[in-house]
């Protein structure tokens, strides 16, 4: 009996020391696991948005209570991009601000990456790579200790960081709720695998804004090609109201040069600026429109609400995810709020005589019921007798339900001489016009039935058509009726 007494004993002490020995194990992996880590973890508060004053490290719980870390709460991961500097820019404080100020209980966290992200670009362009394995184990690791739900994460990532987000999302073991892309980098990414960057595959939901795409497509600052199950390219993507040097050199006489870095980058940027401008207006959010090129959107054709064809720009934006990517665009303002307002306007000119002129300068003005929005110019590429064009209007301004429209042919220079010399004039019956935000279609007649409009002389009013019969219809009613109807993509 005593000696299987001390074999008991002996079973236990072996069971013990074999479950030590494999904590001892597991603990001594997930070191190995951490270590590795180069990035750190910021949790932001709302107090001091521009301050790194707790870090959440992985493989330290102790330090998620330190910081206060909200369990129940939303969490923002916002990554940074390449810095010449080797500093936060000034836009990552007013970022976290605007998140906070937003949702008030979540928590915000800035991926520091400075120390790799302020190497020759090509090498920081590299380190995306480890950068996003860091914050997919970050991730893994708060959700497997905290259990904690990816159906509330949201990651932010600008221009490199927008590829580091995607390279996380792709690496973590399970579905990450949302990654916003902010005009996301295009040197060494354009032609890249969709493994190496930012794709729709790395979230449930992916968007993204595209806002400086200029150049070709392997110098562009901005990756042009869509790469998100969303993409907004605001004001075409190219360059943004507002980031010209007179505009520039004018906020520098203003402000200083704090902000000298955003006026440098201000296209670039702008992706940031809008998104933070659709935290703060809630009450005015941006609305972008689906459309295949921005030569098609400039027509005014893909002011459409149909089918998901519309959607909000930035925080409260649908998330609708199609079979193919869908590319949208909208006009913005030069400041905040960037909101405006888009109407498409369709004329169709008469006349006896043939003409055909390019490049011709119009002024529309447009009065509603709360305000008046005056000679909004309007260059049309090409204008003829007796056919129908189609042009995008958009004005800052909301004047309410619209209720006269105006038009004036300007003439180019005073020194088109053949100006002088002959007296170019259209006809115009009627002035159909669609506004995007509301979705309405409205008609405007000539005061006078039939409207003459001369270059170089006064506008041309028209007012809401009075209801008519169809039975009264003139034969060349119906014709003008069919070559005005609003067509969309």
């Amino acid at each position: 009996m005593k000696l299987k007494w001390c074999d008991e004993i002996f079973f236990s002490l072996w069971f013990l020391q074999s479950l030590c020995l494999q904590e001892k194990v597991i603990l001594f992996k997930l070191i190995l696991d951490f270590e590795g880590i180069k990035s750190k973890f910021s949790l932001r508060t709302a107090d001091e948005p521009d301050d790194d004053i707790c870090y959440l490290v992985p493989g330290q719980e102790d330090t998620v209570a330190r910081c206060n870390f909200n369990h129940t709460s939303k969490t923002f991961v916002v990554i940074h991009g390449w810095t010449v500097t080797g500093m936060y820019e000034s836009w990552v404080p007013k970022l976290v601000d605007a998140l906070y100020k937003r949702e008030p209980d979540s928590n915000v966290v800035v991926v520091d990456w400075l120390s790799r992200a302020q190497q020759h670009y090509p090498v920081s362009a590299a380190y995306t790579k480890l950068v996003g394995k860091d914050v997919a184990i970050f991730i893994d690791w708060m959700e497997e200790q905290f259990n904690y739900p990816l159906d509330n994460l949201h990651l932010l990532g600008y221009s490199l960081g927008a590829h580091a987000a995607g390279i996380a999302g792709s690496l973590t073991k399970k579905k990450i709720n949302r990654i916003t892309g902010l005009d996301p980098a295009g040197p060494n990414f354009e032609y890249a695998e969709a493994t190496t960057r930012l794709s729709p595959d790395d979230a449930d939901f992916v968007d993204v804004l595209h806002t400086y795409t200029r150049g070709s497509p392997d110098r562009s600052i901005g990756i042009q090609k869509p790469v998100g199950h969303i993409d907004i390219y605001p004001n075409g993507g190219g360059f943004q109201p507002g980031c010209n040097l007179g505009e520039a050199l004018r906020l520098i006489a203003e402000k200083g040069l704090a902000d000298v870095d955003q006026l440098v980058k201000c296209s670039h940027e702008r992706s940031i600026h809008l998104f933070i401008d659709s935290l703060l207006y809630e009450d005015k959010p941006s609305l972008a429109y689906r459309c295949n090129t921005k030569e098609t959107f400039e027509k005014g054709l893909c002011l459409s609400c149909r089918k998901n064809r519309c959607n909000n720009l930035g925080y409260t934006v649908n998330k609708v995810r199609a079979k193919r990517n869908s590319k949208m665009y909208l006009k913005t303002r030069s400041q905040m709020p960037y909101k405006v307002f888009h109407y498409q306007v369709k004329v169709h000119f008469f006349g006896k005589v043939n003409v055909t002129k390019t490049n011709q300068p119009f002024l529309v003005s447009l009065y509603g019921t709360a305000d008046e929005s005056k000679n909004i110019a309007l260059i049309l590429p090409e204008i003829s007798t007796n056919k129908t064009y189609s042009s995008l209007v958009y004005t800052e301004i909301n004047i309410g339900d619209l209720l006269m429209v105006t038009l004036q042919w300007e003439k180019e220079s005073i020194f088109s001489w053949s100006d002088w010399w002959t007296s170019y004039a259209f006809d115009i019956q009627r002035v159909r016009v669609k506004a995007g935000e509301t979705q309405k279609k409205m008609v405007f007649c000539s005061r006078d039935g039939i409207s003459h409009l001369t270059k170089g002389k006064e506008a041309v009013v028209f007012v809401k058509c009075a209801a008519k019969p169809n039975n009264t219809d003139t034969g060349q009613d119906l014709k003008e009726r069919s070559a005005h109807e609003f067509s969309e993509e």
